[in-house]
């Protein structure tokens, strides 16, 4: 079985910011390498990340496993940003935690330029995530979270806080970029995300160039299969798989999802399809196969 994973987040120590990534991402490759991974992008750059040269540079030592992906900041990033990062080296894009909505007129050269160049494009959904899943756990009743709350306090004064808001990274800001650049390839984070699914569900269903990955941990997993969102409102080959995960939980990671793929009793078409194809006829490693008459 191959697994591509299209939401890999380049590793940092959160808590040292300083520190060289070099031997995480040496890491990082092992694990993934173990836990069934055989291709994945790797999210680099962004407003903690590395530079995009050191990112890329680290990351090139992996070139068979690893898909450069930039995340950008379409503030800052324009058409022409994005063509010196593929001449970079850089295959697709990620947008998180935008200043205004994903389709701001303003952000339209650097999709045009992404389409042109055939660089797929994540976009984060929804309320970003944070060091504690309090649907899950509490501080007040877990010793763990309430180590992980210390830390967080203790980064407020290193890290300054967000201009972000969820209402700026819907589904459908998604339908509006599919559109205007029907050749664009995108993928939504996280399903949507929780408030977002019919949105999202319903972008998938008319967008030709929409497709979600189900990354998000298992609150959203839970839903995934309470409101049928695999196959049922969502179509399988509009859906691909993420980690999105630390690097020591991405075995439990695909060991959950073999598991609700059992429940869902797919075909083993389908699973490769979830696994493998759909993420790598995205990314161009796959050629897209039709039905014929």
């Amino acid at each position: 079985m191959k697994i591509f994973d299209v939401h890999i987040h380049y590793p940092r120590n959160w808590e040292n910011l300083d520190e060289d990534t070099a031997p995480m991402v040496d890491r990082l490759a092992e694990v993934a390498t173990a836990a069934g991974i055989t291709k994945g992008c790797l999210l680099i750059g962004g407003r903690f990340g590395p530079s995009y040269e050191r990112g890329l540079e680290v990351a090139s030592q992996y070139s068979d496993l690893f898909i450069p992906v930039a995340v950008i900041d379409p503030e800052e990033t324009d058409g022409e940003g994005v063509q010196r990062l593929y001449d970079m080296g850089y295959r697709g894009l990620k947008l998180i935690g935008v200043a205004r909505p994903y389709d701001e007129p303003d952000y339209m050269s650097a999709y045009a330029k992404a389409e042109e160049l055939q660089m797929p494009t994540l976009f984060h959904m929804g309320v970003i995530g944070g060091g504690l899943d309090y649907s899950i756990t509490h501080p007040r009743r877990d010793a763990a979270a309430a180590q992980a709350y210390q830390r967080w306090l203790a980064m407020l004064d290193r890290i300054p806080s967000r201009d972000v808001s969820a209402s700026r990274m819907s589904p459908l800001h998604l339908d509006t970029i599919a559109n205007r650049f029907p050749r664009l390839r995108i993928i939504g984070a996280h399903l949507g995300n929780q408030g977002n699914y019919e949105y999202a569900a319903s972008v998938a269903r008319w967008r030709h160039n929409v497709s979600f990955d189900m990354s998000g941990g298992e609150t959203i997993e839970r839903h995934a299969l309470e409101r049928k969102l695999i196959g049922t409102e969502i179509g399988i080959e509009k859906l691909v798989w993420g980690s999105d995960c630390g690097m020591d939980e991405i075995r439990t990671h695909i060991d959950r999802f073999e598991a609700m793929y059992d429940l869902l009793e797919l075909t083993e078409d389908e699973r490769e399809r979830l696994w493998w194809r759909n993420a790598a006829e995205i990314y161009g490693l796959e050629p897209p196969t039709f039905a014929e008459e």
